[in-house]
C-alpha cells in the first residue's frame, strides 16, 4: 500500500499548563462525531490548501475546518499555520449562523500566544 504524505501536519495547541483544549473538546463529542471531525482534519492535512466547503479563511491568519456532525449539528475547528504546521486552536459546535465572538476571541488569543 502506498501512503500519501501529509502536506501539513495538524498539532494541538497546548496551554502553558499543558492542556490541549481542542483535544479535550473532541473527547466530549460522541465517537461518531469525533470520527467525522477527525476525518475532516485529516482531509485538510493531506490536501492542504483546501478551500470551501471544508476550509474557510477567517482573516488574520485564522482558518476554520467545517464539519457536519450527527443530528444536523455543525462543528468548527479554528486553526492557524505556524512553521509549516496546522495548529488547532479552538473547537466548538455552532449554535448560530455566525461564529460567536467568544470563540473567535479564544482562537485569536491562543494564536497570539504562539506568535503566529
Amino acid at each position: 500500500m502506498i501512503r500519501t504524505p501529509k502536506k501539513i501536519e495538524a498539532v494541538f495547541y497546548k496551554t502553558a499548563a499543558g492542556s490541549e483544549p481542542v483535544r479535550d473538546w473532541l473527547m466530549t463529542l460522541s465517537g461518531e462525531d469525533r470520527r467525522r471531525a477527525g476525518f475532516d482534519i485529516a482531509t485538510a492535512e493531506f490536501g492542504w490548501p483546501v478551500g470551501m466547503p471544508l476550509c474557510k479563511s477567517l482573516g488574520d491568519g485564522l482558518w476554520e475546518i467545517r464539519s457536519d456532525l450527527s443530528q444536523g449539528r455543525i462543528a468548527r475547528v479554528i486553526f492557524c499555520i505556524v512553521q509549516g504546521q496546522m495548529v488547532l486552536l479552538h473547537g466548538f459546535v455552532k449554535k448560530s449562523q455566525k461564529a460567536p465572538k467568544t470563540d473567535l476571541d479564544a482562537a485569536r488569543k491562543r494564536q497570539r500566544s504562539i506568535g503566529r
